[in-house]
């Protein structure tokens, strides 16, 4: 995928910039291994923009939303979930495709939240007015905040993939775990026959570019790192009572480590439905053709850049 597809027309002006000022750092060694490793926080944490800017707005209302307000608290987290999606748009920070995958997430979150809060999983223990049942709306926003971290990395890093399995496989996966968040509740709870079915996933490598180089990571590890860092986001979450389990009823305690499977399994669920707006692309090398008398070369992840074939910045 070309730049010119892959960003955004403010976010290739913000990449021109930025690589103005690094192309000038060294390209090897412990300075050129840090140049990537800084590329890479930077870009991971734009892709999270939007989740990080709802976990600031949390963080903020929990320390300094006034009682006397008379306006909850919800509300306001959900009119301004609104309005940072609204901005990301107007500022092209984010493309149509992506505000879809969010109203995806929303509305799958929001079914999911629904039933959750009847059965006494979780609760939200402020009022609010844009509310379903025990759920307010701002809720949904937290998993659309997953779809869009995942979508705007897959195109941030542009993400390619090898040996990726069958899509009607990976649908029928994410099928049976979303299906087993509702009937473990009534049936048996199927969530370690589902981590075995993951390795589905096994054999799947993502190949992503941060700066100079592309790298390449297993993919089950990658869903295993994200779910991680959202566990973590969970615990700042019911710190600041947006939402509470029934164990921190008295007080915050650390969200259980437990959660961090269920989170690893809404992550290839995510992933999933993700695919049906960003086709996983297969790595290919991009055809380039190089001067007869320079040799090939090896990428770091071992694609071989010669007079058949060259890596894209």
């Amino acid at each position: 995928m070309s730049d010119e597809k892959r960003f955004t027309s403010r976010e290739a002006r913000i990449d021109a910039a930025a690589h103005h000022l690094l192309d000038r750092l060294p390209d090897s060694g412990f300075l050129g291994g840090l140049t990537e490793l800084l590329v890479f926080g930077i870009k991971q944490a734009f892709a999270c923009l939007f989740g990080g800017a709802m976990l600031a707005l949390m963080i903020a209302t929990k320390l300094f939303w006034p009682e006397e307000m008379g306006f909850a608290r919800y509300d306001f987290l959900f009119l301004a979930a609104l309005g940072i999606q609204l901005l990301m748009l107007a500022f092209k920070l984010e493309t149509i495709a992506e505000a879809k995958v969010i109203l995806i997430f929303h509305i799958v979150g929001t079914l999911m939240e629904i039933f959750k809060t009847s059965v006494g999983s979780w609760i939200y223990p402020e009022p609010s007015f844009f509310r379903i049942g025990g759920v307010p709306l701002f809720s949904g926003f937290m998993y659309a905040a997953v779809g869009s971290y995942l979508a705007r990395v897959t195109r941030i890093l542009d993400l390619h993939y090898t040996d990726y399995p069958p899509r009607p496989a990976t649908v029928l996966l994410a099928l049976a775990i979303y299906a087993n968040f509702f009937t473990h509740h009534f049936v048996i709870d199927l969530r370690y026959l589902l981590f075995v079915i993951t390795i589905l996933f096994w054999r799947t490598t993502v190949h992503y570019r941060v700066f100079r180089f592309r790298h390449r990571m297993p993919l089950l590890v990658g869903f295993l790192l994200i779910a991680l860092f959202i566990w973590y986001a969970e615990n700042i979450g019911t710190w600041s009572r947006a939402w509470i389990y029934p164990s921190q009823h008295a007080g915050w305690t650390p969200v259980s480590l437990q959660k961090l499977g269920a989170w690893y399994l809404l992550m290839i669920l995510s992933f999933v439905l993700v695919t049906l707006v960003h086709r996983p692309r297969p790595l290919q090398a991009m055809r380039q053709p190089r001067p007869a008398n320079d040799p090939p070369t090896a990428t770091p992840d071992g694609i071989i850049v010669g007079e058949a074939s060259q890596v894209s910045r």
